[in-house]
């Protein structure tokens, strides 16, 4: 059975030692999906959110969820990001995909952030759409593509 890097010799949870590692690369790219009713994303596109746009402040959001990880999520490292792009879009009549790339040079990955920030900004569509819709689902949330690092490359295959 392979060592968990995440356990200890006791059988604890830890941070592990990412200091001897060489830097290099991380790309990370995440998705959320957030199924709706058609009358709530219309009402999205069209500005007509009560408390606003909804798609610029679920991007802000995820962008910030991104920053704040490591403050998140207990075993992960304080990152130098060097990007963090959020976009978010229609997908048919009822969805809204959320799509986040982050990147950084540094000797541990991206993944953890760019699924944050996927969540975060997923979870701020729901927020801000809440008083139209409380029925909303937020799922599909996935790792897309990640290189860089002793691992390489990661590309999630298409389950069309």
């Amino acid at each position: 059975m392979q060592k968990l890097s995440h356990i200890d010799e006791k059988g604890q949870a830890r941070m592990v030692d990412v200091g001897a590692k060489a830097d290099s690369k991380r790309r990370a790219v995440a998705q959320a999906i957030v199924k709706m009713k058609p009358e709530t994303l219309a009402m999205i596109t069209n500005g007509q959110m009560p408390k606003g746009d909804v798609f610029a402040c679920a991007r802000i959001a995820g962008i910030m969820a991104a920053k704040h990880t490591w403050e998140l999520i207990p075993m992960c490292h304080p990152l130098p990001l060097d990007a963090v792009r959020v976009e978010l879009a229609p997908l048919g009549t009822d969805r809204v995909r959320i799509e986040a790339e982050v990147s950084c040079t540094y000797h541990t990955g991206v993944e953890m952030e760019a699924l944050t920030a996927c969540s975060v900004a997923a979870l701020t569509v729901y927020d801000m759409c809440k008083a139209v819709e409380r029925g909303m689902e937020i799922g599909q949330v996935c790792l897309l593509h990640k290189s860089g690092g002793k691992s390489g490359a990661y590309q999630r295959q298409s389950e069309d």
